[in-house]
This record gives C-alpha cells, sequence and structure tokens, in this order.
C-alpha cells in the first residue's frame, strides 16, 4: 500500500499587522498564489499526459484481437492501474496543493484506500511483467505452455483482490472511523503502527523491488550469454563482421531498455520509501513529502514510455486510433504485428 504521508503543504506567510502599510506582505502572498497555480497548471498537464498515454494502452490492446496475449493482458492491467493515478488520485492532489483538505472524514478515507489499492495493484503488476518476461527469455520453449491466458487472467485478478484486501486489513481503523485520525483541520493522515507500517513497506517497496531486479539482471545475463554465442558462432562466417555488430546492437539495447525499467523505478520509489526505511518519520517536511508522492505517480506516467512504446505495434495502433480507423468494421482484426 501508499505509506503514510502529509496531505498539506505549508507555506511560509509573513505575518502584517492593520496599524502598518507592508506592501511587502501583499507582495509574498501573490508571490505564493502566482507559484501554486504554477504548479497546479504543470501537475494537471502531467495528469493528462497520465491519462491518456495509459488510455491508448488500454483501448489498443482491448480492441485489437491480434493484441490479446498473456503478455499485453498484464500490460493492460498496468495501464488501468496507471490510468486510475492519473483520473482519480492526480486531480485530488492537486486541489489540496496550497489549501486545506476540505472534503471530509469520509473522502479522506476514501481516498486514502483507493490509493493505496492503486499503487499497490500497479506494484503488483510491474512483479508479474518481471516474472512473464523472465520466463519469456529463460524457458523461451516451455512458455506457451506455461503462461497461458487463463494463468495470466487468474494472476492479475489475485493481484487486485490481494491489494484491496490488503490495504483493507491496514487501514481496517482508519476506515471505520476516519475522523480519529484527523488530528489537526486541513489534513488528510492514516495513521498505522510501526508493525504494520514496516510490513507495509517490506510488502510493498523491498519485496517488489528485489523481485524485480534479481528477474531482470538474471534476464540480463542470459540476454548477454546468448548474444555472445552467437557472435561465436558466426566468427567463421563471412559475414561475420555486420552480423557481429547487429548482435552488439541488440546486446547493447536490451541493457539500456533492463537499465532504464529498473532504475526509473527506483527513482520513482526511493524518495517516497526513504523516510520509512531510514527509520525517520513519514516525511521531514511537507515539501519532500509532496515530491515523494508525485514522483512515485510520475511512475505511472512513465510505464507506457517504458513497457510499451518500445513494441512497435502499440506505435501503429496510436496511427489507428488517433485517426479514428478503429470505426471502421472489422477494424479489430487489423494486423498489428508486420
Amino acid at each position: 500500500g501508499e505509506y503514510i504521508l502529509e496531505e498539506s503543504v505549508t507555506y511560509s506567510v509573513e505575518l502584517c499587522f492593520p496599524q502598518l502599510i507592508n506592501s511587502s506582505c501583499k507582495k509574498t502572498m501573490q508571490h505564493h498564489s502566482a507559484e501554486t497555480i504554477f504548479i497546479q497548471i504543470l501537475l494537471s498537464c502531467i495528469s493528462l499526459l497520465t491519462v491518456f498515454l495509459n488510455l491508448l494502452v488500454i483501448i489498443s490492446i482491448s480492441h485489437f484481437r491480434q493484441l490479446h496475449s498473456p503478455t499485453n493482458l498484464l500490460l493492460l492491467s498496468l495501464a488501468v492501474s496507471d490510468f486510475l493515478v492519473g483520473l482519480l488520485l492526480m486531480p485530488i492532489r492537486i486541489l489540496i496543493i496550497g489549501n486545506s483538505w476540505f472534503l471530509g472524514s469520509f473522502m479522506c478515507g476514501l481516498f486514502r484506500y483507493a490509493s493505496f489499492i492503486v499503487t499497490s495493484a500497479s506494484v503488483g503488476n510491474m512483479v508479474l511483467i518481471s516474472v512473464d518476461r523472465y520466463v519469456a527469455i529463460h524457458d523461451p520453449l516451455r512458455y506457451p505452455t506455461k503462461v497461458t491466458q487463463k494463468r495470466v487472467q487468474i494472476c492479475i485478478c489475485l493481484c487486485w483482490t490481494c491489494s484491496v484486501s490488503y490495504n483493507g486489513a491496514i487501514l481496517n481503523d482508519f476506515l471505520i472511523h476516519p475522523e480519529r485520525y484527523k488530528s489537526s483541520y486541513g489534513k488528510c493522515v492514516a495513521e498505522i503502527n510501526y508493525i504494520a507500517g514496516i510490513v507495509d513497506v517490506i510488502l510493498t517497496f523491498l519485496g517488489p523491488i528485489t523481485v524485480i531486479v534479481v528477474l531482470y539482471m538474471r534476464v540480463f545475463v542470459v540476454v548477454l550469454s546468448q548474444a555472445r554465442s552467437m557472435r561465436s558462432q558466426i566468427a567463421a562466417v563471412s559475414v561475420q563482421g555486420s552480423v557481429a555488430v547487429a548482435a552488439k546492437k541488440s546486446e547493447r539495447k536490451a541493457a539500456k531498455t533492463l537499465g532504464v525499467v529498473v532504475v526509473v523505478f527506483l527513482i520513482c520509489f526511493c524518495p517516497y520509501f526513504y523516510p520509512a526505511l531510514a527509520g525517520q518519520e513519514t516525511s521531514t517536511t511537507a515539501t519532500f513529502s509532496v515530491f515523494g508522492v508525485w514522483l512515485l505517480y510520475c511512475n505511472s506516467c512513465l510505464n507506457p514510455v517504458i513497457y510499451v512504446y518500445f513494441y512497435p505495434w502499440f506505435r501503429k495502433s496510436i496511427k489507428l486510433i488517433v485517426t479514428l480507423q478503429i470505426l471502421q468494421p472489422d477494424s479489430c482484426d487489423a494486423n498489428m504485428l508486420q
């Protein structure tokens, strides 16, 4: 689940006295207001981009039958969770920037529960994708029998079900009595005990990132060994030069892709979970708290780029969607893998 963070941003406001004519105080307030508006516009663009990119993924995989593969089903589930981040979580975060929480205790509990579920589901989907790619590279001959559509659908359902039930258990008391945790007006803070917090960090961050890094490193080793084996086998052929160059390019591309996956995940998640991992309070400052949350959310915007934009079929599907060719009869049977 999503860890515990303050909802409001603290801004330093210069005090004014009615007896004095202090023009600097007015300028300070205007500066903060303009700054808040700029941040809200910027984050709104990120929210819209997140919704748009993930919606393209959802439409592409759902509409075109040729894309109904087990791997793409995992990408579809990931896109749904990231789409909900951009559609539901980001807009509410934007509304409360520079303001107090004004939606009441019930909405506070609902928002926290939804954010925990969506974030956990997104991480779970990333783990499933890493497992899928590991099996595909490590055991390609038995991959079609091991990874079937039915099994993938079951795994996706379990991922979302576990996310809902697990976060419901973590936030049980908060969901039943959200008004108890409103320590002061203007905050929506879901407080959980120390042991539950440690378990949450392990299951939500340390466990998944360990699985992802280990699997991707093993995939990377297999790809490197295959590329080197290919170059050694072609060494006796006259065309070894051009093929060796192609093998090296493939090797570099694999390294770059896997490196981007792991590094972006770490960059987006580490600042958010750093206070818990360091044994500190949930956040040392409100600014750091908001930065960690939005960096975590930005991962939902980057996921379509990392996981899907590398596929040629996605670029082709974007053209068909944007030009409205998907509205034509039998467009769902279009050949997307040419």
